[in-house]
């Protein structure tokens, strides 16, 4: 069991399903941030090893270590900072299951601002009240010409 592991469950062998009910217990700190506490701890610990693998419907595949997503959810924090994104601002994004979207939801975990997933079969109807119910500020999508249509009636 690795030492990340450990910190945050303090037992993983149990004998039955009533002694997993009873005794599994996870230990989570106060102000615990996935992006920082798991994958960036991992990108220094054990930079090379798998973190990400990624495939299309083409058969294409990507494989991103965990210093790989430190490095790209790094780069898309400050990008997301340049455009004014802060602790508590809301991102929609409509990325249609692209590796993108485990990039920019580490990124904006790192900033603190909080990610609306939604699907790529939205109308602008369905984009309009997501915007106004959420105070959106920013929108990530898909290079989808009829999605990017929705999204700019929507706004």
């Amino acid at each position: 069991m690795s030492s990340l592991l450990e910190e945050y469950i303090s037992r993983t062998d149990f004998g039955s399903y009533e002694d997993f009910k009873e005794n599994f217990k996870i230990n989570i700190p106060e102000n615990f941030n996935f992006a920082y506490d798991v994958v960036d701890r991992y990108a220094k610990e054990q930079p090379d090893k798998r973190a990400l693998v990624w495939c299309d419907d083409e058969g294409n595949e990507l494989v991103y270590t965990f210093k790989d997503l430190k490095h790209y959810s790094d780069k898309a924090a400050n990008l997301f900072k340049k455009y004014g994104i802060e602790k508590g601002d809301v991102v929609m994004l409509t990325l249609k299951g692209r590796y993108e979207f485990w990039i920019c939801i580490l990124a904006l975990h790192k900033l603190g601002a909080i990610t609306l997933p939604a699907t790529h079969m939205l109308t602008t109807k369905d984009v309009t009240y997501r915007i106004e119910l959420s105070n959106i500020k920013m929108v990530v999508s898909a290079d989808d010409e009829g999605l990017m249509g929705y999204i700019d009636e929507g706004h």
